[in-house]
C-alpha cells in the first residue's frame, strides 16, 4: 500500500533589488515597520529581539544601495532622540507588501 502523500504547499520570498544589488526583503521591511511603530531604532531593535548594531548596519547598507535615507534620525536632547521613516521609506514599505500581497493572492488562486 503507497504512503500516504505529504501536503506540499507553495512558498515564496520576495527582496527587491537595485541594479543587480539586494536592496531589501521582508526582515528589512520588519525593521522599517518597527522603527515606524516605535519612533526609534534602538526600541525597534529590542522589540525584534535584534541589536542596534544590527539595525543600524542593515539601514546604512540599504541606504548605501538605494542612494536615499529611508529613515531620518533626531539626536537627544530636552525632547529625547528618535527616528522615523522618510517618505522613501515608507514608499519602500508600500510597495514591498503590494508585491508580496499580489504573489499571494496568485499563490492562493492556484492552490
Amino acid at each position: 500500500m503507497p504512503k500516504k502523500p505529504k501536503k506540499v504547499s507553495p512558498s515564496f520570498k520576495i527582496w527587491l533589488e537595485i541594479n543587480g544589488k539586494p536592496l531589501i526583503g521582508k526582515g528589512g521591511i520588519r525593521i522599517l515597520q518597527a522603527i515606524e511603530k516605535e519612533g526609534s531604532i534602538s526600541k525597534a531593535a529590542k522589540s525584534l529581539g535584534m541589536s542596534y548594531r544590527y539595525v543600524w548596519g542593515y539601514l546604512t547598507k540599504m541606504e548605501d544601495v538605494f542612494g536615499e535615507p529611508v529613515v531620518k534620525t533626531r539626536v537627544g536632547g530636552v525632547e529625547g532622540g528618535g527616528a522615523k521613516l522618510t517618505k522613501t521609506g515608507r514608499w519602500l514599505v508600500n510597495e514591498y507588501l503590494k508585491l508580496e500581497s499580489l504573489v499571494e493572492k496568485t499563490l492562493k488562486r492556484l492552490k
